[in-house]
């Protein structure tokens, strides 16, 4: 049996960082504001938000504060973001094979998207 190639995981660093990012861009503020409001430096900061840098517990909880976010919202929505960018794909054409091959059955639903 053939070793099935593995999906390649996005790092919790870089998740998080695209979250804050995210979250201050919303916010319409910019990276000095919220590293003055932390206490971190610009270029930390940039860093995390690049996912360069994996911040650590202290340091998320002051940024955090900044953005007036509880750290369980951020926490919750990297988790939403990695469950989307690591929902199962399946393309078109297995989608048509599968159906043409399943039985049918009386109210039945299947959609096809791209």
């Amino acid at each position: 049996m053939a070793d099935k190639p593995r999906r390649s995981r996005p790092l919790l660093r870089t998740l998080v960082g695209d979250v804050l990012r995210r979250r201050r861009l919303e916010q319409r503020r910019t990276l000095a504001e919220v590293a003055r409001e932390a206490s971190v430096s610009v270029q930390y900061l940039s860093e995390v938000e690049r996912g360069r840098k994996e911040p650590s517990s202290e340091i998320l909880a002051v940024v955090c504060d900044s953005l007036r976010i509880d750290l369980a919202d951020l926490l919750a929505e990297v988790g939403r973001d990695l469950a989307v960018d690591h929902a199962p794909v399946l393309r078109l054409d297995q989608a048509r094979l599968r159906r043409a091959q399943a039985p049918q059955r009386s109210g039945d639903v299947f959609l096809l998207a791209a």
